[in-house]
């Protein structure tokens, strides 16, 4: 049984690929069934014994020409019609007993109607079943209402009813395809989407925690240097700052690199991301860099959503290290987080006078400090100012909405995200 399914299958796979040999079958089996019929319709007229008349020369003429021209019906479905209808119309006029030549046209008249679109099968097959049945009463069998000739207009039209049915499902399925492949692109994109979405916050919490504690090694390493031969005490103790910010640098390295991996894989990172209330811990590395901080933050209770918290930090973070590298000896940074309504605003202020070339040089598109801290805000739906203060130093200011559309809401953010990757 599993062995004839197989052969079934693979003639099945054959006949596909070569449609002018399913054709020419096809035809092969209509002009069996032409004669068949035939043979039994002079017996039901004749009364004749079975196998005692055979169809007239010219009527096994006309039926193997019909049944020949359906091997083309692919390639010239409406010539192929034509042809067929044509020769239908000579049998109608010209034999009696007249032969059924009418099938190879119905299943021109189907290859029509599954083949072209709708208008055209109404169109043809109107016209074919109205000059067949015509023909059938007028120079068919009497009487011109015998069953004989109403079978003409019913096999014709039942043709092209069945024709168009089998056009219609297959363009719903073909629909149904190009939906499915559609909805498989659009999930394929909005995967690649996420992952570009995902890899970019990415780099901007990298580019926050390097550039800070680089930063701060940079500035006590020079201090150590500095004051190596005359303060060895003092050097060391640069020195141990160095350490511990690098120590910090790389702890905050390996969990967000820790982001990257996938559920199973060993030493996942389990702290939290750090927001303001590590803010101390932050200030206090700065302050012993050698940049004094005031720090003013109202009730940090209740807290800000995980998003909001870790921009926050982020922003108060790259702004101090900003200040560090850029604001110049003896400058100092005021710090201030404050809960206005719906909203946390963000301040960072200094009365550096700076080099010239840090953060002028970021506010003009140069850097990516800045820039970095302005699409984290505004990824949450929050604005950020960044600018020379008149009278000297650089300020700060981000405004974060206390309810960002984040993975809290499962909204999607002014950039798109769904907050899923937050």
């Amino acid at each position: 049984m599993t062995t004839l399914v197989s052969r079934g299958l693979r003639l099945r796979h054959w006949l596909r690929g070569h449609p002018l040999a399913l054709d020419a079958a096809l035809a092969l089996a209509v002009l069996v069934a032409m004669l068949v019929g035939a043979f039994v319709h002079a017996r039901a007229r004749e009364g004749l014994e079975f196998g005692a008349d055979l169809p007239a020369p010219s009527s096994l003429l006309l039926m193997v020409a019909g049944a020949v021209a359906l091997i083309w019906r692919r390639r010239n479905p409406l010539v192929v019609l034509c042809v067929t209808a044509a020769l239908t119309v000579v049998e109608l006029l010209r034999i009696d007993p007249p032969a059924p030549v009418v099938m190879s046209t119905v299943i021109a008249l189907y290859t029509v109607a599954a083949r072209t679109d709708r208008p055209t099968t109404w169109r043809v097959g109107v016209l074919t079943m109205a000059a067949l049945t015509a023909a059938a009463m007028l120079f068919g069998p009497p009487p011109w209402y015998s069953q004989e000739n109403f079978g003409v207009f019913a096999w014709t039209g039942l043709a092209g009813a069945a024709g168009d049915a089998v056009r219609s499902r297959r363009a719903f399925i073909d629909a149904i395809k190009e939906r499915a492949e559609r909805a498989e692109r659009t999930r394929d994109e909005e995967a690649r989407r996420r992952v570009a979405e995902e890899r970019l916050r990415i780099a901007r919490d990298l580019h926050d925690v390097v550039a800070h504690h680089i930063a701060l090694v940079n500035v006590q390493a020079g201090v150590a240097a500095h004051v190596m031969d005359r303060r060895p005490d003092q050097a060391k103790e640069a020195l141990a700052h160095v350490r511990e910010a690098s120590r910090a640098a790389l702890d905050e390295l390996r969990a967000t690199v820790g982001l990257l991996r996938q559920s199973g894989d060993p030493k996942a990172p389990t702290e939290p991301a750090p927001g303001l209330a590590v803010l101390d811990a932050l200030v206090d590395t700065v302050r012993r860099a050698g940049l004094p901080v005031e720090v003013a933050c109202t009730d940090r209770r209740p807290p800000l959503p995980a998003a909001v918290d870790l921009a926050a930090y982020r922003v108060i973070q790259e702004a101090l290290t900003n200040v560090r590298k850029h604001a110049g000896p003896g400058a100092k940074a005021e710090v201030s987080v404050v809960r206005v309504g719906s909203t946390a605003e963000i301040t960072v202020l200094d009365n550096g006078i700076g080099n010239g070339t840090g953060k002028g040089a970021e506010v003009s598109g140069g850097g990516h400090g800045l820039l970095g801290m302005r699409e984290r805000v505004t990824a949450l739906g929050g604005t950020l100012t960044a600018g020379p203060r008149y009278g000297g130093g650089f300020r700060v200011h981000a405004i974060l909405p206390v309810e960002a559309r984040s993975a809290e809401s499962g909204q999607p953010d002014a950039a798109g995200r769904t907050g899923e990757t937050v």
